[in-house]
């Protein structure tokens, strides 16, 4: 079942649950499908593909991560709350994510594969990292990990 489709019918369940948050939520979700939807028409697509998806998920989980430690720091913890559920439920249309020693392991091989050395040579690391565990695995961790490992 297409994202779009599945969010339909979760709204209807969330309306007949009388569940706000996750009406609110799945709300926001649809909206973000149909926008990306429309602007990807002129390209003579009409529907968003898994890939395109996922990418938009996750670009909602991040924009929530990031309110999350705004409110966070400006001493709202109400506000980081409402934006941790609303996380949560996001996280549910998302990919399964990969465990930090997953994400190593990945990591791991692509620095054997590109014959990265050092720190100079993260770029050539991230590219393929990014692709590869995209929706997967949280960018900032990625990062993290490749940092790590070509210090050494």
């Amino acid at each position: 079942m297409r994202l779009k489709e599945q969010v339909t019918e979760e709204i209807k369940n969330a309306m007949k649950a009388k569940d706000k948050l996750r009406l609110e939520t799945l709300r926001s979700i649809k909206k973000a499908v149909l926008e990306k939807e429309v602007s990807v028409r002129p390209s003579g697509q009409e529907e968003l593909t898994e890939a395109q998806e996922i990418e938009l998920l996750v670009q909602l989980a991040k924009q929530r991560r990031d309110s999350i430690a705004q409110y966070e720091q400006a001493g709202r913890p109400e506000l980081a709350e409402q934006e941790a559920q609303e996380l949560a439920i996001l996280e549910e249309y998302l990919p399964k994510q990969l465990s930090d020693d997953e994400v190593a392991q990945i990591i791991d091989e692509i620095i054997s594969q590109v014959g990265a050395s050092s720190a100079k040579d993260m770029g050539k690391v991230m590219g393929p990292a990014m692709q590869q565990l995209k929706g997967k695995a949280d960018g900032k961790k990625v990062q993290d990990i490749v940092k790590a490992r070509l210090a050494n």
